[in-house]
């Protein structure tokens, strides 16, 4: 075989566009020979178009997954051109294996500009293939940007009071505060901590100044309305939460807290609306729901308390004490005794006290379930001696057996006056209880 079929034969396996390239070479290094200056602007023409077609050569290796391939030899090729084709094979390479993560994407960026010689003459060759490469200003991302001091103490005032050390945390708020005397939060976190300790007048007086330090803040007006609330400061309590309310109207705690500082004002038809609200705002909440109950009790709306308090304890993990008293209170203003006996029954097993037992008797009597009833009036006055209606309540069912009687039971009359007298003792002002007393204070001629 003659060298011009080998050339062929070797030149048959590399793609047709690297063939085309080393034909075109081949013919410019013989014109450049001959043709002086011309052949020298079309040989850059030439081995731009080269460079094009090794690009080329080098994706179509790349999407056959042959990333380990020998590379392509072109015949006759100089060293200087080997080179180059190798050069732009590299960063081919380079920016088909980088990860999107490499780059990332932002308005300003340098650009590779190619201004070697010859690329002068091929304007589509001035602007490289690789990827945009942009300035990272690291001030975005806050790398070597400094905390203020303020917000370092406070930083560490919080890790303090979470690892229960309320001392030093406090410090710490005492030293963010120095650098910052408008530092909002960090009177707030101040507040909290001394709530934390009971310390409620000292309390009052950080919530105070965070709303002095910044009026608008809800959570300064809301905490402090209720540091006030604690203390006993109605007024002041309810117009600190009207400005919180302000800023936020529909705030589930802030409506809450504003209704029961109504009601205990005794504002109850202002209070209203507002225990609605809350309500609507969070309507699974059974302390909301209870909270309403007690306002429609005291507008002596009944119906509406029972199903507010049915609805409250069912939303409870359990019903308390103060829900099942306030809910047979209601129920005892609807004349349904047996229900309220039933909520009664289940205050004395959770909570046995002297007034689930008065007011369980007063159910029972009605109920007619008397001895049961006296038992009741009995255990009430057993747990507090000084509550007097638990011995008006024995009273009576000492009265009512000594006239079924036909008065003729004088033990049942004498221990129905010494009731109504140990009672008048704890409460003089009794009327009914003092006209009882002077009818049957004397026995009957029938008495035994």
């Amino acid at each position: 075989m003659d060298r011009r079929t080998e050339n062929h034969s070797s030149s048959s396996h590399l793609p047709r566009s690297v063939s085309l390239a080393a034909a075109m070479l081949i013919s410019s290094m013989l014109l450049a020979q001959a043709s002086g200056c011309q052949a020298v602007r079309e040989r850059r023409a030439q081995r731009a178009a080269e460079r094009e077609a090794n690009r080329e050569a080098k994706e179509a290796q790349v999407t056959a997954q042959l990333p380990n391939a020998n590379p392509v030899v072109i015949e006759n090729e100089s060293q200087s051109d080997w080179m180059e084709r190798q050069r732009i094979a590299n960063e081919n390479n380079t920016r088909s294996t980088q990860t999107p993560n490499e780059v990332v994407q932002d308005d300003t960026k340098m650009i590779i500009v190619d201004d070697r010689p010859s690329a002068q003459n091929n304007p589509s060759a001035r602007q490289s293939d690789e990827p945009e490469i942009e300035i990272i200003d690291s001030r975005e991302t806050g790398a070597f940007k400094k905390q203020p001091k303020e917000q370092m103490s406070y930083d560490r005032a919080v890790a303090l009071h979470a690892a229960g050390d309320l001392t030093s945390a406090l410090r710490e708020l005492e030293r963010a505060i120095a650098f910052n005397p408008k530092f909002t939060i960090a009177f707030l976190e101040a507040g909290d901590i001394y709530l934390e300790m009971a310390q409620y007048d000292l309390a009052e007086r950080e919530f105070a100044k965070a709303v002095r330090s910044e009026p608008r803040n809800f959570m300064a007006q809301y905490r402090h309305a209720q540091v006030l609330h604690q203390l006993g400061e109605l007024q002041p309590a309810n117009r600190a939460y009207l400005r919180a309310l302000s800023i936020r109207p529909s705030d589930f705690d802030a409506n809450l807290g504003i209704s029961i500082v109504l009601l205990e004002l005794g504002k109850t038809e202002q209070s209203l609306p507002y225990g609605q609200r809350a309500v609507r705002s969070d309507p699974p909440s059974g302390r909301a729901r209870l909270h309403l109950g007690n306002v429609y009790a005291a507008i002596d709306q009944h119906e509406k308390a029972v199903i507010e308090y049915q609805q409250a304890a069912e939303l409870m993990d359990a019903p308390t004490p103060g829900l099942l008293l306030n809910m047979a209170e209601s129920l005892n203003q609807l004349t349904r005794y047996a229900e309220m006996v039933g909520a009664l029954d289940q205050l004395v097993r959770m909570d046995p006290n002297a007034i689930a037992y008065e007011r369980l008797g007063s159910g029972l009597f009605r109920l007619k379930r008397y001895e049961e009833s006296l038992s009741a009036f009995s255990s009430s006055a057993d747990y507090d001696p000084d509550h007097y209606p638990a011995f008006n309540g024995i009273a009576v069912c000492e009265l009512n057996q000594y006239l079924w009687s036909s008065k003729t039971d004088g033990g049942a009359r004498e221990r129905a006056v010494d009731a109504m007298r140990k009672s008048l003792r704890i409460e003089r002002k009794q009327p009914r209880i003092v006209e009882l007393l002077r009818r049957y204070s004397s026995a009957s001629s029938t008495e035994k």
